[in-house]
């Protein structure tokens, strides 16, 4: 059996309280439940293969044309698919970052360079990415809100690695899953000029729908977005998943009340990690990467007390004593501080 190696893999803990996967901290709302519920009855025909509703609802909220809009079953479809259709050669990612990056890429016999992030910088990414960039490259892979560290890379940054891979004939794929969560501007009106420029997206964060496998990007190449659907089979997002985006898109103000909790809890439950002696970093969505030195048994100690942290150890750049947590309802954070405060207390 393959090795998984991400959050949110419940099915061999039943009944945890699942801090591994960042979901919006009230769940999914009703109104999409009610949608994808209701559309199972649809499932007698085929889905729409080009996801026109929902395309047409996306490109409204983003202030974009239809035909700039690519639906796929979870971003990390999408990612398989730009690696397939574009079949670079060379790829430069930050490390760390999520690992579908380098694994789609590494699939299609990609050289992947790695920039790595440092601890000491608050794994901020800054301007001295720059100069990587060069036209030996093909494609640039980056992530803000960064996963694991929460860190958000300042939209005037964006527009100058933007430039620099224009100057280099390099695409940049901005993975923006996590932005709707954060307080930032996203980098949507950088699309409709900029054929280079992908942006990634997904409503399996922003509306807790991790099950139903829902993702799109935004570009304005169309000969790209062509060849992402050839890179695919027919049918990719189901028509429960597209009823659920479709309605997830006339709930503009949920993304809001999940900012709304986070700007309280997740000051609060950072603060109360630092206090049990953890070095946290300063995330700006809706969870947090914290360091628990010479620690290297949290996630298995904290599973038998049923809770469910993401251990980072995997990822390039982090020491088995790298953990993520989510940040949750107020009674939720409690209960992983309580577990965690009996965990370090008894070594």
């Amino acid at each position: 059996m393959p090795t998984y190696t991400h959050g949110g893999d419940v099915w061999d803990h039943p009944g945890v309280l699942d801090f591994s996967a960042n979901l919006h901290p009230l769940g999914m709302p009703q109104a999409v439940s009610d949608a994808a519920r209701e559309a199972v009855s649809q499932a007698v025909h085929y889905p729409d293969p080009t996801c026109r509703a929902l395309r047409e609802a996306i490109a409204a909220c983003c202030h974009l044309s239809p035909a700039q809009v690519i639906c796929g079953a979870g971003a990390a479809d999408l990612i398989t698919r730009l690696c397939l259709a574009l079949r670079p050669k060379t790829a430069l990612v930050t490390a760390p970052t999520f690992s579908e990056y380098e694994h789609a890429l590494s699939a299609v016999g990609c050289a992947v360079r790695s920039f790595p992030l440092r601890a000491e910088n608050g794994f901020d990414l800054d301007e001295s990415l720059l100069a990587h960039i060069t036209p030996e490259l093909d494609i640039v892979f980056l992530c803000t809100p960064n996963n694991p560290t929460g860190r958000c890379i300042p939209l005037p940054l964006v527009e100058a690695i933007l430039r620099r891979c224009e100057a280099c004939g390099v695409r940049l794929v901005l993975d923006e899953c996590f932005m709707a969560l954060t307080d930032r501007p996203d980098a949507a009106g950088l699309v409709a000029g900029h054929p280079l420029f992908f942006s990634l997206r997904a409503f399996t964060k922003t509306y807790a729908i991790p099950g139903l496998r829902l993702g799109y990007g935004l570009c304005a190449d169309g000969a790209l977005l062509e060849g992402l659907y050839a890179a695919v089979q027919p049918w990719a997002v189901s028509c429960v998943a597209q009823a659920a985006g479709i309605a997830a898109c006339g709930c503009p103000h949920w993304p809001e009340e999940g900012r709304a909790l986070l700007r309280t809890e997740r000051p609060r439950l950072l603060a109360a990690l630092r206090s049990l002696g953890l070095t946290v970093y300063e995330g700006e969505a809706n969870y947090l990467l914290f360091r628990a030195a010479g620690r290297e048994d949290l996630r298995e100690k904290l599973l038998g007390r049923g809770i469910l942290i993401r251990a980072c150890g995997n990822y390039p750049g982090l020491s088995p004593d790298y953990y993520r947590v989510c940040v949750k309802t107020r009674e939720a954070n409690d209960l992983l501080l309580t577990r965690l405060k009996e965990v370090l207390r008894h070594g």
